[in-house]
């Protein structure tokens, strides 16, 4: 597969807006199983800490979810490179088919 000039252009599309939607949110939180995964992939992190109101806590709600708070250069970084990106497409020629 031969990149042109369409695929860069789509590819600095969605990492500017994925860069956007980083932006704009503060912080993600996981379901049940995204948050198991993550748990099982990083064993030195707990899912929950182990005081007496996290336990009556998971009593009642026992689905722990994980919240996930991006560091804020990383939307300034995927903007930046989509942006660059879709700068660089303009320059590609044309394709000649």
């Amino acid at each position: 597969m031969e990149f042109d000039r369409n695929r860069y252009f789509m590819i600095g599309i969605l990492l500017f807006l994925i860069g956007i939607q980083f932006r704009m949110v503060e912080s993600f939180v996981l379901n049940e199983a995204s948050t198991r995964a993550l748990a099982r992939i990083v064993k030195n992190t707990q899912v929950a800490s182990q005081d007496v109101g996290t336990q009556i806590y998971m009593n009642y709600h026992p689905s722990p979810k994980k919240k996930v708070r991006p560091p804020g250069w990383i939307g300034w970084a995927l903007v930046t490179a989509g942006g660059v990106i879709c700068m660089h497409a303009f320059v590609l020629p044309k394709n000649s088919k």
